[in-house]
C-alpha cells in the first residue's frame, strides 16, 4: 500500500504530486527546489546556497518519511549549468559524510521556477 508522505518543514508541491511516497520500505522523494519553506520564496542566492537550500528540503522529507539520509539510495540532480558542478558537490557532500549513495547528474535547459538545481531521491525506510 502506498502512503503519501508531507510535511510543512518543506515546501508545499507546486504542482499535482506529494513531497514523496513510500511503499515497501522505500520513500520516493518528488525533486526538491531551493524553496524557502517557511516563506515559499526561491533562493536567489548562487548555487552553493541553492544546493544546501534543496538538500534541506530533501532530509526534511526523508525524515518525514521515517529514514534519515543515511539510508539514501539514489539522487538525481538537475542543473541548469554544469559550470556548478563543482560548487553543487562540496555543498551536496556535506549531506553524505560517509557512504553516499549512487547518482545521476544532467544538465536541463530549465528548472521550474527558474530555479538552476533539482534534487531528488529514493531512500530506503
Amino acid at each position: 500500500m502506498k502512503k503519501i508522505i508531507s510535511t510543512n518543514k518543506a515546501p508545499a508541491a507546486i504542482g499535482p504530486y506529494s513531497q514523496a511516497t513510500v511503499h515497501n520500505g522505500v520513500a520516493y522523494v518528488s525533486g526538491q527546489l531551493p524553496i524557502d519553506p517557511t516563506t515559499g520564496e526561491l533562493s536567489v542566492g548562487d548555487i552553493s546556497e541553492q544546493t544546501r537550500l534543496a538538500m534541506s528540503n530533501l532530509e526534511a522529507i526523508v525524515e518525514a518519511a521515517g529514514s534519515g539520509m543515511d539510508k539514501v539510495l539514489k539522487c538525481t540532480i538537475l542543473l541548469t549549468d554544469m559550470v556548478h558542478f563543482a560548487q553543487m558537490n562540496e555543498e551536496y557532500a556535506k549531506f553524505f559524510p560517509s557512504e553516499p549513495p549512487a547518482r545521476i547528474c544532467y544538465q536541463v535547459t530549465a528548472l521550474p521556477k527558474g530555479a538552476s538545481v533539482e534534487i531528488d531521491c529514493i531512500a530506503a525506510v
